[in-house]
């Protein structure tokens, strides 16, 4: 890497640059136990930080690596979602080319052998979105959104995040709210100006009286969004409101959230793979852009299969991925004889849906294979402006001659309902010249995990622009194996008829006791927590062979005209009568201990051990963890997965800059359910590695970023040692992130550079996946006070580059699949503050 990248890989956590009026007034809000109750004529330097900790302190007076997005700065980012704005965070390596959501999340080479956040807790207000961050094709983020209701992103790395949120060895990243003690608000409306996408976002806070405030805020938006799919893919929105009640001692404050908002899902597309393993051409096909194109298309409108009932349904593809999540809750604090008493309650009713066009093989049109006719064997259009048309040459089909072997995916969230409650007593005492503080809390959980997998298998063109159609196949004699399309109304064509058809409804109980012990005296700090974690798991559970039975094939004449056909003949049925149990109990200590010694008001230096858990959730269902026969766990400990951290390193802080160095060493385990491959996994991973976050700023000029180096090895895998000693898929040396703006009253214009070196597309170490940078710019304008003008453009240059490749090696035949980053897309936003 340059070394002036290296040199400028700088932390976005230190500084705020405040803009004209009253733009970003919440921007300057300091951190606090309630993140409400600081005075706006409080300064940044006094910031505390509160998420994964026992009670809220200076950073520098504490031995975990934290870092801080402030409103004001992540408004520059040009990020399309959350995990574009997570990936500014040093350590965090996110894969963010999903779309809105779904996207994958993982903290200082922890694995992600699948999708979601594992070992990382995404929470909202100091409770999880979801108890489970890698829920099987819901991701928590799926169900949160960022908007103008965020007053602040906190993110705990490693530490004490374990001891403090269950099911979070990696860390914690909580999106904090605004509570109206900054009265005031904004509007704002944008629009995409190369691509469809029109938005607005408002927040209003007041104080009611001297004691009583309140916030509301929200946004709604619809377009088709940053690829050309050709329908209107991007349609919701979100209102959040809260009320606070100020005494002396503490607060009380109710909230609620409504979030109705469906937004498509991107999945891998055809790729052009040609050169070697070691140094491999990516490019796209003929009319086919992998970086604005999709295999969703508006003539690619329905799913029709059998629901989880077995009863004929149809699904319209432009739910994509359809969030539905209400939510009330009330948080507390008080004071009651030196204690300090905290209190987070939410319930949340969440369900919705994903639906995805997915690639289950791609072949070539002058090859049919059997299942699309074979030798001799034809391809006609399906729908579309061709309908009926039989395509002459399946050779030169469209430029490229490749057909998609498709996989129209649904998998309903009936609930993923939640109830969490975290109540903790604090207290401080005078103790040897020094301060003792004490913590004793417990936290508990209700998730449910009802969903159902609905699968269909199609042909498709492959032809970008949202115009793809879909193919119907006849053979040599001309027998029709398809039928509108569809070449089964299941996944049956591979001869494993049915095996990811699955329904299961499943409750998670989960009971956490937890405590801590900080001494400070003088400028040394040393503390230790610790953590026990019970779980109840029951349900049920329909469908492949490791739960209830396998699906079969049940034909259905769903075109209602009296002739089963050969793609009818190809229908799955979940086994309703055959379910199988699900009846476990697990049980594990987490325990962090760390020193922090503050060298001198700028200088810190810390160490600390962490042992860390996470509970599996639905993935081990489908693995040899759980029996089948009464659901019991076939060893102990296969129920959770643990994270063993050392770490340490200094923080300094100044007027005008800031740098913070961290180095760690962690060993996790992980059984899992493999993304893209769905293959069982048992392995040790070993990663070591450095995380180095600053700022500067001089003048109107500063520079923010972070930088990650990271070393992993798969240590030992049980189910397949041939990888022992491989790097773990899609793990780069470096990740980094560098924001550089100017900024004077009138304007501020900047850009951010995210990049990542090369990496493995597979854990078998042969082809690798280049590294890139997007480079992301901003201009904000102010020609009068409380009015902001700015553009904003995402992968301003077009840069190419691929989060996933399914392929081990480079195809003989050049054909391959992978997630790209979405090409260039230029907003414009207008701002009025009130």
């Amino acid at each position: 890497m340059n070394k002036h990248l290296f040199l400028l890989a700088v932390a976005p956590i230190a500084f705020s640059v405040p803009a004209a009026g009253k733009t970003v007034a919440a921007d300057s809000t300091p951190m606090s136990a309630d993140p409400g109750e600081a005075g706006a004529d409080q300064k940044v330097e006094r910031e505390v930080f509160t998420t994964g900790v026992a009670k809220g302190r200076d950073p520098l007076d504490s031995a975990t690596s934290t870092s801080v997005l402030k409103e004001g700065e992540i408004e520059k980012l040009g990020a399309r979602s959350l995990a574009e704005v997570l990936r500014n965070i040093p350590g965090i390596r996110t894969e963010s080319s999903t779309g809105e959501s779904n996207s994958n999340y993982t903290i200082r080479g922890l694995p992600l052998a699948s999708g979601g956040s594992k070992f990382m807790q995404i929470e909202e207000d100091g409770l999880p979105v979801l108890e489970f961050g890698d829920i099987f094709n819901l991701a928590s983020d799926i169900f949160i959104r960022y908007d103008f209701n965020v007053g602040q992103i906190e993110a705990i790395r490693g530490g004490s995040a374990s001891s403090f949120a269950s099911n979070s060895p990696g860390g914690v990243i909580n999106l904090i709210s605004k509570t109206g003690d900054v009265e005031g608000g904004a509007i704002a409306v944008s629009t995409g100006l190369d691509y469809d996408h029109k938005r607005i976002d408002f927040d209003y806070g007041m104080k009611l009286s001297d004691t009583l405030r309140m916030h509301i805020g929200g946004f709604y938006r619809s377009g088709e969004g940053p690829r050309d799919i050709g329908f209107n893919a991007f349609k919701g929105g979100q209102l959040k409101f809260n009320v606070t009640k100020d005494f002396a001692g503490g607060y009380v404050r109710l909230h609620a959230k409504w979030l109705d908002d469906r937004s498509p899902q991107y999945v891998p597309v055809p790729v052009r793979i040609t050169g070697t393993n070691d140094n491999p051409e990516y490019a796209s096909f003929a009319n086919f852009d992998v970086r604005r194109d999709s295999m969703l298309s508006s003539n690619i409108n329905t799913l029709v299969t059998r629901d989880g009932a077995n009863n004929p349904a149809a699904y319209n593809t432009s739910e994509g991925m359809h969030a539905l999540v209400k939510s009330v809750g009330l948080e507390s604090q008080f004071d009651l004889a030196g204690w300090t008493i905290t209190e987070r309650f939410r319930y949340s009713d969440i369900s919705g849906s994903t639906l995805r066009n997915q690639i289950y093989s791609l072949f070539s049109g002058a090859a049919l294979p059997a299942s699309a006719g074979g030798a001799g064997g034809t391809l006609s259009y399906a729908n579309g402006p061709n309908a009926g048309t039989v395509i002459a040459n399946p050779a030169t089909l469209n430029g490229n001659g490749i057909v998609g072997n498709m996989l129209l995916v649904r998998v309903n969230a009936n609930s993923l309902d939640n109830v969490s409650n975290d109540l903790r007593a604090t207290r401080v005492w005078e103790v040897g010249g020094g301060k003792l503080t004490t913590t004793a809390g417990v936290y508990k959980s209700l998730q449910t995990i009802d969903t159902t997998w609905l699968y269909t298998n199609t042909f498709q063109e492959v032809l970008g622009g949202g115009r793809a159609a879909l193919l119907n196949a006849s053979n040599a004699l001309g027998t029709a194996l398809t039928q509108d399309g569809y070449a089964a109304f299941g996944l049956n064509v591979t001869g494993a008829p049915g095996v990811y058809r699955r329904a299961y409804d499943v409750d998670y109980n989960v009971t956490a006791p937890y405590g801590s012990l900080n001494f400070h005296v003088g400028p040394v700090a040393i503390g230790g927590s610790v953590r026990y974690d019970i779980g109840k798991v029951r349900g049920r559970l329909f469908g492949s062979d490791l739960g209830g039975g396998r699906v079969g094939t049940s034909p259905f004449d769903f075109n209602n005209d009296g002739v089963i056909s050969a793609a009818e003949g190809r229908t799955d049925a979940l086994p309703l009568t055959r379910p199988a149990p699900v009846n476990y109990d697990y049980d594990y200590v987490s325990y962090s201990t760390g020193i922090n010694w503050r060298l001198a008001e700028p200088l810190a230096v810390f160490a600390r051990y962490s042992k860390g858990a996470r509970a599996g959730a639905d993935k081990i269902l489908f693995t040899s963890s759980v029996s089948t026969t009464d659901g019991t766990l076939v060893e102990p400990g296969a129920a959770y997965d643990t994270v063993t951290q050392l770490e340490g390193g200094f923080k300094y802080r100044a007027p005008n800059a800031t740098l913070n160095v961290t180095g760690f060493l962690a060993d996790t385990t992980d059984r899992n359910i493999q993304g893209g491959t769905g293959l069982q996994i048992l392995r040790d991973y070993r990663a070591y590695g450095a995380e180095v976050e600053a700022s500067y700023r001089t003048g109107p000029f500063s520079v923010t970023g972070g930088l990650t180096y990271t070393s992993a090895e798969i240590r030992s895998d049980n189910l397949n040692p041939a990888v022992n000693g491989n790097t773990p898929r899609h793990q780069p040396d470096f990740i980094y992130q560098v924001t550089p703006q100017y900024q004077s009253e009138l304007a501020t214009v900047g850009f951010n550079f995210v990049g990542t070196t090369s990496s493995y597309a597979q854990d078998t170490n042969g082809l690798k996946m280049p590294g890139f940078t997007v480079v992301n710019a901003f201009l904000q304008f102010r020609p009068v006070d409380r009015v902001q003008l700015m553009l904003n453009a995402n992968n301003l240059f077009d840069t190419l580059g691929f989060y996933d490749i399914a392929q081990s090696a480079v195809p003989a035949n050049g054909i391959g699949w992978g997630r790209a980053v979405n090409g260039r897309t230029v907003s414009a936003s207008l701002r009025f503050d009130f």
